[in-house]
């Protein structure tokens, strides 16, 4: 079965993809983008079965992270807050790992 094609792309759409493993400090940016990058970081995530969830104020400090750098401090709470929810969505950690996208728009 083909997939279908993605919607257009949004004006100001932005995505960050999460990931957090049971043995790390702090879950990490795996991924970020705006405009194409963040359409497939969500295209990918509904390919693979990742949860996605809109927060646009999350996602406007999440970009400010280098990619693969583990998330600061400050934001452990909104970010944990989101993994369990994927978490919760999901009902399993695969491999010990949980990843997760937010998104500025729903996808």
């Amino acid at each position: 079965m083909a997939n279908s094609p993605s919607p257009p792309i949004r004006r100001g759409l932005k995505a960050v993809a999460l990931s957090y493993e049971m043995s790390s400090a702090a879950p990490k940016v795996t991924g970020q983008g705006e405009g194409y990058v963040a359409q497939a970081i969500l295209d990918k995530a509904k390919e693979m079965g990742i949860p996605t969830r809109v927060e646009p104020e999350l996602v406007e400090f999440l970009m400010q992270v280098k990619l693969n750098d583990v998330v600061p401090p400050a934001l452990y709470a909104a970010v944990a807050e989101v993994l369990a929810w994927a978490y919760g969505v999901d009902g399993s950690i695969e491999d010990k790992k949980l990843p997760a996208s937010v998104s500025t728009q729903l996808p």
